[in-house]
């Protein structure tokens, strides 16, 4: 007797422990040419990579096209990631929600599912009147990390670190960073770049959660546009 879906979760399990010894992981937001020319977001996909350039995911986001318009960098939306023979591995679900201090009990979190259907994780924000603050949570919602951002997160002339840190901020495990693309790409265009520095013997489901992490990090504080200019 078989158990296909038992037999999924296994294989993506064992897709996601191939790159379990990355400790480093680069994420290439595409250039969308349609949203240049005509000024409107578009959904976003990016190119996930390791430390050599090797593509090993690829993220597709899922979302209305009347949210991106109108909702903006709030929207609600669906990341679909999978790797390179076209299997999703990953999926992240961002609710619609809050982005203001002023609305602490509705701020920002991420469901992450690996494989697609289990849930394993969740990314939330933090009220913080100073400094963006998150938390990688359990599937339980219990804080297993904790995400502390600078007080500006503009990077015009420079690189913008995320540091990943222990729950009590004792130790600081890794960062993400926001890579400084240059004046032209970052006004004109809103194609990000992205490094996240982790240990190579990180859970993978931890990994999982900092991708999707550098996701909503990419729609909070850097997505933009010629129509937002």
């Amino acid at each position: 007797m078989t158990y296909p879906f038992c037999t999924k979760r296994i294989w993506v399990y064992f897709k996601l422990c191939t790159y379990k010894k990355l400790d480093l992981i680069i994420i290439h937001q595409q250039v969308e040419l349609l949203g240049m020319i005509l000024g409107t977001e578009t959904s976003n996909k990016y190119e996930i990579k390791n430390s050599l350039g090797q593509r090993i995911y690829f993220a597709v986001e899922e979302s209305i096209c009347f949210n991106r318009n109108v909702c903006s960098t709030l929207r609600a939306c669906t990341l679909r990631i999978t790797d390179n023979s076209g299997r999703e591995v990953i999926t992240v679900n961002r609710p619609l929600r809050c982005n203001s201090c002023w609305c602490p009990c509705y701020l920002q979190e991420l469901e992450i599912q690996a494989p697609p259907g289990i849930v394993v994780g969740y990314v939330a924000q933090k009220w913080d009147p100073f400094q963006p603050t998150f938390t990688i949570q359990n599937a339980n919602k219990e804080d297993i990390l904790k995400i502390v951002g600078p007080c500006a997160t503009c990077g015009c002339f420079g690189d913008v670190d995320f540091e990943v840190k222990t729950v009590d901020e004792k130790i600081t495990i890794g960062k993400i960073s926001k890579y400084w693309s240059g004046f032209v790409n970052d006004v004109f265009t809103n194609a990000d770049n992205f490094g996240i520095h982790v240990p190579a013997d990180l859970d993978v489901t931890l990994k999982a959660a900092m991708i999707g992490a550098c996701f909503l990090f990419d729609f909070m504080f850097f997505e933009h546009s010629l129509a937002g200019l």
